[in-house]
């Protein structure tokens, strides 16, 4: 059922201070076109969660921090020309990052179809021309020029995003993998792995949040 044109524009409404606020805090500076996109996003999303269950998130009041802000909360790290989002679901991190950094090349890949759907309906209808929307396993992908970031906040273990994204990675790249709490024991990455963890400050967004960046360690 659609909401009504009122509560729409409610709803809208806080989630454009929200997001203002939010990236303040965060020290990211997004102009008016973009934050109006990221805000026009969420409200696709929202409109297709009710139908083909896209996300857990279904709180109006918790869709900037959880899925807005958490995703741009890796902007510092995220370097480069070409950039592959490994099982980005409904497009995160991928479009608010591709909608941040409209000069990069993102590739966003899910092997559910249903995802991929609304994902590349939302770059159309959002005009990102930044964004390649795959359907598919990570296992089967391949590219010869490697991507400069691979990321991901929807593989549960390090180990396993290493391994099966490796033959993807660009010379001079690296994996940013979105955690909650930071793996201390890493036990089990691919040897040569250098890896640097970083804490999350997201406005808005309880329980902890992490930042692994790794990357080949290369002799000095």
């Amino acid at each position: 059922m659609e909401k009504p044109p009122g509560q729409t524009e409610e709803l809208e409404s806080l989630w454009t201070t929200q997001l203002a606020d939010g990236l303040q805090q965060m020290g990211a500076p997004l102009d008016a076109v973009q934050q109006r996109r990221l805000v026009s996003y969420l409200a696709l999303l929202q409109k297709w969660n009710r139908v083909f269950n896209l996300t857990a998130v279904r709180d109006p009041a918790q869709m900037v921090s959880r899925q807005l802000l958490d995703s741009l909360s890796i902007l510092p790290w995220v370097k480069g020309r070409r950039v592959l989002d490994v099982g980005t679901g409904a497009g995160l991190p991928g479009i608010p990052l591709a909608i941040a950094l409209p000069d990069l090349m993102f590739t966003l890949l899910d092997a559910n179809g249903k995802k991929t759907r609304f994902v590349q309906q939302a770059a159309a209808e959002l005009g990102l021309g930044n964004v390649k929307v795959l359907n598919g396993r990570i296992e089967a992908l391949q590219d010869a020029a490697g991507f400069d970031v691979i990321t991901s906040r929807a593989f549960a273990s390090l180990a396993d995003f290493l391994s099966t994204t490796a033959h993807l990675l660009a010379d001079g790249g690296c994996w940013l993998a979105m955690k909650g709490q930071a793996e201390r024991d890493e036990g089990g990455l691919p040897p040569g792995i250098a890896t640097r963890w970083h804490p999350l400050l997201i406005p808005g967004c309880q329980g902890e949040r992490h930042l692994a960046e790794c990357w080949p360690d290369r002799p000095a």
